[in-house]
């Protein structure tokens, strides 16, 4: 299939074109503030934490309206062990009426007014979801021609580019610890979903178009994900790339067979895979986690080309950019690694609190804190802070590029930055 370089105009999934988190654009922004620098300020018909697409010159966005209660509110904060922090961290807030109700929102691209929206009612079981994010978790993906949004009790919408209803799907219920959180991903006409649930495990492949199932494996019982599938091209051809708490794995994401498979177990993985010039880095997820660079085309069980112990990040994916790897730990400490063996080039410790994947483009990677900042680095092999920009909301999204702007998705609201 091979990596399609980026469309300036597109951002069609979670972390853009190949889930690289890159843009290819220039004169990107560097500051700005809820007072100046700013295309538009929206309001959403509801929250979540999915990431915002750029298809044409629409921004798309997935909601949920309404609320429900979730847990019994001891679920556990991420910066825990920095009390100065940990009192920061808040539950996803609530909006819309009293229904439940999952909703896709089409923004115009340049001036952030609605262009449509579909709404359907949250059928079925409602499953647990940690307090700080809700049914609106994974990122919608489109193909140019539909836009597909899946949402954590397992409803499943793909939608034409004028918000009409093509096909619907229900694959609730689902139960996973602390909710659903793996995304959409696209392969050659297939729509490839993860599932992995402590009652059930699997991989899914749907056509497109008609939302027929093309090939279904089993993953076997009590694996956990929350992580998104990746597709890498190897020198044996297309894999895809799923990180789980007991492995990673690699299949054929034209059948769903088996590969390979590295590494071992790890709890509550949430990055996905980054693929570039050949190889795959990977940041296992959960707390002070492992780093590792692995090659495709493997066969059975392999070995990394090589491994960092710790300092990896726990919820956002590593980014590679200009030879250099970039990650952030959920207190602020961001690593810069180097590419070829894992080395540590450079650490700085910038504050807050992050789940959102970092983003980069125009010599400059942009990090953005729950706590509301926006850390504008310059690319390289020394730490160099250009900008922190705040915009008094919590960011749980990461952001998405395209034309020119950086869109930046709050629990309920949607910024266009930029010119």
């Amino acid at each position: 299939m091979g990596l399609a370089v980026a469309v300036a105009a597109d951002w069609p999934g979670w972390r853009g074109v190949g889930s690289l988190g890159l843009s290819t654009e220039t004169g990107l922004p560097v500051e700005w503030s809820a007072a100046k620098g700013l295309a538009f300020r929206t309001e959403l018909a509801g929250t979540g934490s999915s990431s915002p697409i750029v298809v044409g010159d629409l921004v798309i966005v997935t909601s949920q309206a309404g609320s429900y209660e979730t847990g019994d509110g001891s679920d556990p904060r991420l910066a825990r062990d920095e009390r100065a922090l940990a009192v920061k961290e808040r539950a996803i807030s609530a909006k819309g009426g009293p229904a439940l109700e999952l909703v896709v929102e089409a923004f115009g691209r340049q001036n952030g007014k609605r262009v449509w929206e579909y709404r359907m009612a949250a059928a079925g079981a409602r499953p647990e979801v940690h307090e700080k994010h809700n049914l609106a978790t994974p990122t919608p993906v489109s193909d140019g021609e539909r836009v597909y949004a899946w949402f954590g009790n397992g409803q499943l919408v793909a939608l034409d580019l004028k918000g009409k209803r093509v096909w619907e799907k229900h694959l609730g219920p689902f139960a996973n610890q602390w909710g659903h959180g793996s995304s959409p991903a696209l392969y050659n006409g297939l729509l490839v979903l993860l599932v992995d649930h402590r009652p059930a495990a699997y991989l899914l492949a749907l056509d497109g178009k008609t939302g027929e199932v093309k090939w279904r494996v089993d993953r076997g019982k009590g694996r956990v994900s929350h992580s998104t599938p990746v597709v890498v091209t190897g020198p044996r051809g297309d894999e895809l790339i799923v990180n789980s708490d007991q492995r990673v794995d690699a299949y054929a994401p034209s059948t769903g067979e088996l590969l390979w498979w590295a590494g071992s177990e790890r709890q509550t993985p949430i990055p996905s895979a980054v693929f570039a010039d050949g190889v795959i880095y990977m940041s296992r997820g959960y707390r002070n986690s492992d780093i590792w660079a692995v090659r495709p085309g493997g066969r059975g069980e392999v070995t990394p080309t090589w491994r960092m112990p710790n300092g990896g990040s726990y919820v956002p994916s590593i980014l590679q950019y200009q030879g250099l790897l970039y990650m952030t730990n959920e207190v602020g400490v961001v690593t810069c690694a180097d590419v070829a063996t894992g080395a540590v080039v450079w650490k700085e410790r910038l504050g807050g609190i992050f789940f959102a994947s970092p983003v980069a483009g125009d010599g400059k990677v942009y990090l953005l804190s729950e706590t509301g900042e926006m850390f504008v680095l310059r690319a390289g092999r020394k730490p160099e802070v250009l900008a922190k920009n705040e915009l008094g909301e919590r960011f749980l999204a990461s952001p998405a590029v395209g034309g020119g702007r950086i869109y930046l998705r709050g629990d309920g609201v949607l910024f266009g930055v930029g010119k």
